[in-house]
């Protein structure tokens, strides 16, 4: 499975709320870069992020565009989150189900059919304008 690949299953994955299925295609040292805060390492730290996000947030990507290079090694992803704001998220506004539509970035490695790498970017206070 060549790298394009790999990331359109994890994404479709996330789209299903296949977690198990999205762990399946990360490498067990993935390095998560979040849009804010410490860079998580280890599939430990990442199956922990997804749980959160499972809790707080309904999401769904729309418009999903992968763009690949030549040495089939990197991902660039962009799409559009719309969600669900679910249970309030550390130093976040309150949540009581308001509804959000999200511009959105992803780069992602891939090694060996397996995601080495997820960084991901957003406009934070625009989500919190979205929610608040």
């Amino acid at each position: 499975m060549n790298a394009l690949e790999t990331v359109k299953n994890y994404y479709d994955c996330f789209n299903n709320k296949d977690w198990k299925g999205m762990l399946a295609l990360v490498h067990p040292e993935i390095k998560h870069q979040p849009n804010q805060g410490e860079e998580r390492i280890g599939i430990e730290l990442f199956t922990a992020f997804l749980q959160m996000m499972d809790e707080c947030y309904e999401e769904t990507l729309t418009e999903i565009v992968l763009l690949g290079e030549p040495n089939n090694s990197r991902v660039a992803a962009e799409f559009v989150v719309n969600g669900i704001y679910k249970k309030g998220d550390e130093d976040s506004p309150a949540a009581h189900g308001q509804k959000y539509v999200l511009p959105a970035g992803a780069f992602l490695e891939v090694k060996d059919g397996k995601i080495t790498r997820v960084t991901t970017y957003y406009n934070l206070p625009l989500w919190i304008k979205l929610v608040s």
